[in-house]
């Protein structure tokens, strides 16, 4: 990833204002987002409870991000980085796990 796209992922690049470092808007808008600046896809899920939906997308490049969505439907990405790896499954305790 070139260096003025780092700068854009910091800085907040999918529009919206960023306080605390946590960029919240429309699940869609988000999504739609780290489609077209980071070409991310969502690899997966997991659901916590009644209280949210957590969701991870990557790209090709390794760009990732983890974006978390609410049961009033508001949706906000609470971290993102560089250099994902996908893995096998692998039980703790096990090389890898």
């Amino acid at each position: 990833m070139d260096q003025a796209r780092r700068d854009r992922r910091r800085d907040g690049v999918v529009g919206i204002s960023v306080q605390a470092q946590i960029v919240c808007g429309g699940h869609d808008y988000l999504v739609a987002r780290l489609a077209a600046a980071f070409e991310e896809k969502r690899l997966g899920y997991g659901v916590a409870g009644e209280a949210a939906i957590f969701e991870v997308f990557v790209s090709a490049s390794g760009t990732w991000t983890i974006l978390m969505t609410d049961v009033k439907g508001q949706s906000c990405i609470l971290a993102a980085g560089e250099g994902w790896e996908d893995t096998l499954a692998t039980a703790v305790g096990q090389p890898g796990g």
